[in-house]
């Protein structure tokens, strides 16, 4: 294997003999219906990591991470979580939020309601709750907007408060189902500027959905690359350019050649 392509057995260690933070062994989905979404799976995911699974529609992306989200169970295999066998919504030092491909947020809320919706729902003590919601709305850059309505906001405003509310939970997993795709070039490109800050200043482990190329190219340390019918995994490929990324390197012909790696294998062709 060469330096830009590494696949590790799932339930590997890492580092210093850690558990992965997630770990994909054997995972499948055949639905009630028979139809059979995501072939037999296998991966996993180290402290830190930032891994882009890319693939067109249909590829079970989204399957694969509601798995590892714990929202659907695979018909075969096993995932893990920190070397459990169930996630640790118990243990507040590993928490994992999710952030959909909609804003989802409640119209008839203010912004600081909707950020602070799943500390409401855990039962977290106002205060608390306040100053979290407080702080992740700064992150996000939208504590002078915390009053008003998702209706008064654009839309990535809308997704900013989406990723708030993730963030106010203090997650050490964020998993991403595809947040930027309705939005356009120029607000994407921003976004993903500030998704990767975060990532590199809370010291998160990012599990990102993404039909996106350059997208995936630009964000991650690893793209798995998916295809489809049923889905399973192509190849698995390290991004060895050095955070912070910036526009420079989008016009790169290192970016240019990791983009033409990944679109080969994603339509089928056959590389050098």
């Amino acid at each position: 294997m060469d330096g830009r392509r590494r696949q590790r057995r799932a339930g590997d260690s890492i580092g210093s003999g850690g558990a992965p933070v997630v770990a994909v062994a054997g995972a499948a989905k055949t639905y009630p219906n028979r139809t059979r979404a995501l072939s037999p799976v296998t991966f996993d995911v180290a402290a830190g990591e930032f891994v882009a699974l890319l693939g067109p529609s249909g590829c079970g992306k989204t399957t694969l991470l509601r798995m590892a989200a714990g929202l659907t169970a695979p018909s075969e295999g096993a995932l893990r979580w920190w070397g459990r066998a169930r996630p640790p919504f118990d243990d507040p030092q590993r928490k994992l939020a999710m952030v959909f491909q909609s804003p989802t947020l409640m119209p008839w809320a203010r912004v600081e309601a909707n950020a602070r919706l799943p500390l409401d729902l855990a039962r977290i003590p106002r205060p608390q709750g306040d100053a979290a919601v407080r702080d992740a709305l700064g992150v996000v850059g939208l504590a002078d907007v915390a009053h008003r309505y998702p209706r008064e906001l654009s839309g990535g405003m809308q997704m900013r408060v989406s990723i708030a509310r993730a963030l106010a939970v203090a997650p050490a997993l964020l998993l991403m189902d595809e947040p930027f795709a309705a939005l356009d070039e120029f607000t994407r490109h921003k976004l993903d500027d500030d998704l990767a800050a975060l990532w590199r200043g809370r010291g998160l482990t990012v599990l990102f959905v993404t039909h996106s190329i350059q997208e995936a190219v630009y964000l991650a340390t690893r793209v798995v690359v998916m295809a489809a019918r049923p889905g399973h995994v192509v190849a698995d490929i390290a991004i060895e350019t050095p955070q912070p990324r910036t526009a420079a390197f989008r016009g790169s012909a290192e970016f240019a050649a990791l983009c033409a790696r990944i679109s080969a294998l994603t339509s089928g062709a056959s590389l050098p």
